[in-house]
């Protein structure tokens, strides 16, 4: 290939520097494989293993992965420098640690795509006798909350919830959660040919093959999911306990195992009025619960079926006047959860194989990685908010779902365009969120003349909010000019110089409404204060301290 069509697939494997991707024009490789710590080959190396593992692209030009190639590389070869980065990279592991030559036969500019592979579980990767991350394009000492996750990832091959329990019966079990399981692990098999033998099953029996029990002993999952509440103390230190909790009225109530039961109690524990979204083509209002049942047990169950056992914290609940937040103990297992609001990815590794499993039997769970997709459409179909993880880290997942609308714009565009496709709905959802969108998801949004504006000023289009009866609010979303508030400000100077706060108090409540939260607000006053100080309109007279202030510049 030549450089032109080199730089083309460079940019499409990997189009933006991240935590799994990097760019280095390095020429000379030599003396940036081990050079200034914390900017050399080897602290990128720790930085990507210890997130999840992604490539480094030398030879590429920084911003545009324009080949320019890899030159004076001393005694380095793309076949030896894995193994010499071996040497000086503690717990790297080897198993995928490769480079890939790509070469414009034009230019004959080599390009070298290192592979870093994933840290291994419990030992992160240290350069220069420190670990380090990526923080966006920032290279930094590995944090405490990444350290402690790291720390706390399962070995290959353990399970907690697999683990025996020695002084746990039969009789530890309650027979209500048990007469349950049974009906919903035979309506789950109503097709097996066997599925006529069930009811005929011992108790003994039906707890081996629903993957509760091991040869009759009696697991930490049967516990929690099947386990009479006085027996949960068998799983001591573990509180083994999921918390609802209301923070405007300090109410807070915990429910203990058994959880298959538990979590129905939980649902009717949240409060679920009607509430009514009217369409702008019907007089009749559509009225939908505040929270679908399915989707918030589908939720519970996740939390359950993921949660990170080992650390002893509870699954706590949180029920806001608008939403729900549900948090659980461990980040997400495997991959992010926008790669599972599809439908098309499935799961390849679980925490807690075993209760999931189990879960998955009795009906509580699928294991086909289609829980999240269902609870996106859920409230897609409802016209409100989609769920996300927005508050996750490495050490725990957290996962809100609202209960009313955030934008009727966004709520009447579904109602009216059912069958527009969920990439763009997802897109919509940051949109209404106040999420910063990407240039290249704005100008997705626009080809289809369903926004309009730049950057923070980001608006619905004109032609939508026809669309959907909302032309006034299109107006005040979308605005005034930036030269309607310079000339606020001129006009204010004249009077005299002016501290930043006057001018904040001038502007911020006449700023467009898609400008969301103070801190988005006062960044736009103070680009716009850049923008007249580029112009020689406005100066500071004061000094760089709090006593800064701004007059006009006499001409």
């Amino acid at each position: 290939m030549n450089a032109q069509e080199l730089q083309h697939l460079l940019r499409q494997r990997f189009p933006k520097e991240d935590e799994r991707f990097e760019w280095k024009g390095w020429r000379n490789l030599r003396h940036n494989v081990s050079g200034k710590k914390g900017e050399d080959l080897l602290c990128y190396v720790s930085a990507l293993a210890n997130m999840d593992g992604g490539c480094l692209v030398i030879g590429a030009e920084d911003g545009t992965l324009a080949p320019t190639g890899v030159a004076d590389t001393g005694d380095y070869t793309p076949e030896n420098l894995p193994h010499r980065l071996l040497g000086r990279c503690a717990n790297l592991p080897s198993l995928g640690l490769t480079v890939e030559l790509l070469r414009a036969e034009d230019t004959a500019a080599e390009v070298w795509v290192l592979h870093v592979p994933r840290h291994a579980a419990r030992k992160p990767v240290y350069a220069h006798d420190a670990a380090w991350q990526r923080d966006h394009d920032k290279l930094v000492p590995l944090r405490e909350d990444r350290l402690a996750a790291i720390l706390a990832e399962p070995l290959q091959g353990e399970d907690w919830s697999a683990a025996v329990v020695p002084a746990a019966t039969l009789a530890d079990l309650d027979r209500e959660a048990l007469a349950l399981a049974r009906v919903q692990y035979t309506r789950k098999h109503s097709r097996e040919r066997w599925a006529a033998e069930v009811p005929g099953w011992s108790d003994a029996t039906f707890l081996d093959k629903a993957r509760l029990t091991i040869h009759g002993q009696v697991t930490r999952a049967a516990l929690l999911l099947v386990g009479r509440a006085e027996s949960a103390v068998l799983l001591n230190p573990h509180p083994a306990e999921i918390v609802w909790k209301l923070p405007e009225e300090r109410v807070v109530e915990p429910f203990r195992p058994p959880w298959l039961l538990a979590t129905t109690a939980v649902m009717q524990r949240i409060r679920n009025p009607i509430i009514k979204l009217f369409p702008e083509t019907q007089l009749v209002p559509v009225q939908v619960p505040r929270y679908d049942t399915q989707l918030v047990l589908e939720a519970l169950h996740n939390c359950i079926a993921h949660q990170d056992y080992a650390r002893c914290e509870r699954i706590v609940v949180e029920e806001r006047a608008t939403r729900l937040r549900l948090v659980n103990a461990g980040g997400f297992v495997d991959g992010r959860p926008e790669d599972y609001f599809g439908g098309g990815r499935t799961p390849r590794l679980y925490r807690n194989l075993w209760l999931a499993s189990a879960m998955n039997e009795i009906g509580m769970i699928d294991k086909g990685g289609f829980g999240i997709s269902d609870m996106v459409q859920i409230q897609r179909k409802r016209f409100l908010p989609l769920p996300d993880y927005l508050g996750s880290s490495p050490i725990e997942t957290v996962f809100n779902v609202m209960g009313q609308t955030l934008s009727l714009d966004y709520s009447r565009l579904l109602m009216e365009q059912p069958q527009i496709d969920l990439a763009t709905v997802l897109l919509l959802d940051l949109l209404q969120k106040g999420h910063t969108l990407s240039a290249a998801q704005r100008q997705q949004l626009r080809q289809r003349g369903l926004i309009e504006g730049r950057g923070t000023r980001t608006t619905i289009s004109a032609g939508v909010a026809a669309a959907t009866g909302r032309e006034a609010e299109y107006v005040h979303a979308s605005g005034l000019d930036n030269e309607h508030f310079q000339a606020l400000v001129r006009k204010m100077l004249a009077l005299g110089p002016q501290p930043r706060a006057a001018i904040n108090r001038l502007l911020l409540d006449k700023l467009p409404a898609t400008i969301v939260g103070d801190e988005r607000r006062r960044a736009y006053v103070k680009t716009l204060l850049q923008d007249m100080v580029r112009r020689g309109e406005i100066q500071n007279v004061g000094g760089q301290t709090k006593a800064a202030r701004w007059g006009l510049v006499k001409r």
